[in-house]
């Protein structure tokens, strides 16, 4: 019993000794819980602060320009000569002389080539020989119309003789009917002879034997006045036909005098030669014969011919008279101004369009076959405008790009569609008009929908 009272004893202070520690511990887990779940949530939680307004952002800005900008293109050139000709001989024959050779100076109207014909020259007289036949037929036949002439009015003179003659017999006849009418009533009434009657009858029937004799030669002169005017029909009708001969005549003349001139090769323009195939002595086949290579070529260069093709895209903003420069490589990019004088209004498979500019050469510096490059300045849009480059925050290859515009005051992203590009101003076609106002770009960067404010 005693025992257990002591120990019983000294239970309660050591359980009041735990108690208390407990209590410390729990109090002090309790205040560094409660000051780390605060500091906890200051960072998560903050006070909301009152948002602050962006200032806008300066820029500075241009409008475009209208008309968009002076397109020029750069394509390769060919120069030509303006003129290329091959000569041919018309006629067959020996080359007989020949006064030029490669590379000689020719003038128009110069005899280059000359081609032994004799044939062709022997039929050129006989012609010449007909033609003078054919104009005595001509002289031969008026002179026969002026005698037919001369004949048909002595014949028609003779009608109207024989005419006058039967109104003179006519009347003789009459004549004598009265008077056999006045005798035969006196030989009525017993006061003249019966023998006067008989004489006035033979009188009567002579009047009219003379007078059937008049009429008769009457018909006879007016057959002859018609003979006479068929032959001077037949005598002109001589004439036209001896002057279809001599046409005739004459039209074979020249045919063959010009056959002969085909004989003589002469230049058709100033120039020089470039080509010599045959030499004197050689027998030469006419184009109409066989002959297929030419006698020579002459080109003309006082005037070069520059062959550019223009691309597809260019084309509507080409024509005639459009400047044009011309650098040559063989003569050390030497330029040369001229003007676009022909364009073919007809694009090749490859989309394509051939022009050609008119280059002079005065000094014979440009030869034909030689190579350059030629710089076109074309026609302007007046659909497009023109901007500077530095309007451009973005481009999307050739033909697209992205700008900004300023729009109650605040940055708007635009997408354009791009021309031209001469480096210092870029063609728009469309995306943007007249009246925008662009903005530059600049070092800051600048997003769709920021505030703007104008650079002073």
């Amino acid at each position: 019993m005693g025992v257990f009272h002591k120990r019983g004893g000294r239970t309660p202070r050591r359980w009041a000794r735990l108690v208390g520690v407990v209590l410390v511990l729990a109090v002090t887990g309790a205040g560094v819980w409660l000051s780390r779940r605060g500091a906890q949530s200051r960072e998560i939680s903050p006070l909301p602060e009152r948002p602050r307004k962006a200032a806008p952002r300066i820029v500075e800005t241009v409008r475009p320009q209208a008309g968009g900008i002076q397109r020029t293109i750069q394509q390769p050139a060919t120069i030509l000569a303006f003129e290329t000709v091959d000569l041919f001989a018309m006629v067959s024959g020996y080359l007989k002389s020949q006064a030029v050779d490669i590379g000689s100076r020719i003038r128009k109207g110069d005899v280059l080539a000359e081609i032994d014909v004799p044939r062709d020259a022997k039929a050129v007289e006989e012609a010449a020989s007909l033609v003078e036949q054919e104009r005595a037929r001509i002289v031969q036949a008026n002179a026969q119309i002026k005698v037919a002439e001369s004949q048909q009015s002595a014949s028609e003179a003779a009608a109207s003789q024989a005419a006058s003659d039967v109104d003179r017999v006519k009347a003789e006849r009459i004549l004598a009917e009265k008077q056999l009418a006045r005798i035969s009533g006196l030989v009525a009434e017993r006061a003249a002879d019966l023998r006067l009657v008989d004489e006035q009858q033979s009188r009567l029937d002579a009047a009219r034997a003379a007078e059937r004799t008049a009429e008769i030669a009457v018909r006879t002169a007016r057959a002859r006045a018609l003979a006479a005017a068929a032959e001077v029909e037949k005598a002109k009708a001589d004439a036209s036909q001896a002057r279809a001969s001599l046409g005739v005549a004459e039209s074979s003349h020249d045919r063959l005098r010009v056959n002969l001139r085909y004989a003589r090769i002469v230049a058709p323009f100033d120039g020089v030669v470039t080509l010599r195939t045959f030499h004197p002595g050689a027998l030469i086949h006419s184009a109409t014969g066989g002959g297929e290579a030419p006698l020579l070529t002459v080109k003309r260069t006082d005037r070069m011919r520059v062959v550019v093709l223009v691309p597809d895209r260019d084309v509507v903003w080409t024509k005639v008279g459009d400047r044009a420069v011309v650098s040559v490589d063989a003569l050390d990019g030497r330029h040369f101004d001229g003007t676009l004088a022909r364009i073919a209004r007809s694009e090749d498979a490859e989309r394509m369009m051939r022009v050609e500019i008119d280059l002079p050469n005065p000094d014979d510096s440009l030869y034909d076959g030689m190579y350059g490059k030629a710089t076109i300045t074309l026609g302007r849009n007046p659909r497009s405008l023109a901007v500077p480059p530095t309007c451009f925050f973005d481009r999307i290859g050739r033909s697209q790009g992205m700008v900004y515009v300023v729009r109650d005051s605040t940055a708007r992203r635009a997408e354009v569609r791009i021309g031209s590009d001469n480096g210092s101003m870029v063609e728009v076609l469309s995306g943007i008009g007249v009246d925008d106002l662009l903005i530059k770009r600049s070092g800051a960067p600048i997003e769709d929908g920021m505030p703007i404010a104008l650079a002073k």
